[in-house]
């Protein structure tokens, strides 16, 4: 355990602003998950005296944690001040799946041109081993889903990377972030699907394929993979509204209805 001294106590980790920093981190998270939960309903205007006493925190954290999530896209600014829950359409939904892909693809293709890590390539190749080992089993129950959900994550991880940019992994976990969005968004909806695990399957030979890519340092062909790896989860977006089982995803009341 670390003791704090004189010679330490004006650190910047001791400072006033990195309290506040965490707060608003801790608010942000916290209200990202009351706006994906339901608790604050879409359309709905924030009542910031009311978060402020939900959550314990001071009104200044609050309203940086109420601008982050404008800019993730969750919440939108009202003309006379303040914030109210965004809404989606499918189209919205399916647009933001789109624009991961490109951005996915982006990073795969700069990863074969600049040449990946080789300890990156071997934790992605071990992922894969895995996400082959769940795959396997002639039908998923709920636990092999949330295996697949969690691997599939790790993978898509490794592979933004890979391309060692900061500026498109953030730009990348910023369009993750919205509802739907991310690798792993629609899986779940899929678990009870009787081709739910055939669609996996075709998922993970396009994640040997742009492994291989990258490892060949074909960078056109390792973007054109990853742009129509996210075309599964368009497919899968149509299935799941058509399937009337959207009420097994967070953040489900987000979209409009038509």
């Amino acid at each position: 355990m670390k003791t704090l001294n004189m010679a330490n106590a004006g650190s910047p980790a001791n400072a006033p602003g990195n309290s506040l920093e965490s707060a608003q981190v801790r608010a942000q998270l916290q209200l990202r998950e009351m706006i994906l939960a339901g608790e604050l309903p879409g359309g709905a205007r924030i009542a910031e005296l009311s978060i402020v006493e939900k959550l314990g925190v001071s009104r200044t954290p609050i309203r940086a944690a109420l601008m982050r999530l404008e800019q993730e896209g969750l919440l939108e600014s009202l003309p006379n001040g303040g914030f109210a829950v965004r809404t989606f359409s499918e189209r919205d939904v399916s647009e933001a799946i789109e624009l991961r892909g490109t951005i996915e693809g982006l990073s795969a293709r700069l990863a074969a041109e600049r040449g990946a890590p080789t300890v990156v390539l071997g934790e992605a190749r071990e992922c894969l081993n895995r996400i082959d080992a769940v795959l396997s089993q002639p039908a998923l129950n709920d636990e092999a889903f949330s295996d697949y959900v969690a691997l599939n994550e790790r993978f898509h991880a490794l592979l933004s990377e890979m391309a060692g940019s900061e500026v498109i992994a953030k730009e990348l976990d910023r369009v993750s972030s919205l509802p739907f969005a991310s690798a792993s968004g629609f899986v779940v909806v899929q678990a009870n699907s009787p081709r739910a695990r055939d669609m996996l399957i075709v998922a993970q030979d396009q994640h040997r394929q742009v492994l291989d890519a990258i490892e060949q340092r074909e960078g056109s062909r390792a973007e054109a993979i990853m742009r129509e790896h996210s075309r599964l989860a368009q497919r899968n977006l149509r299935a799941a509204v058509a399937s009337h089982n959207l009420d097994q995803m967070p953040g489900v009341r987000l979209i409009r209805k038509k």
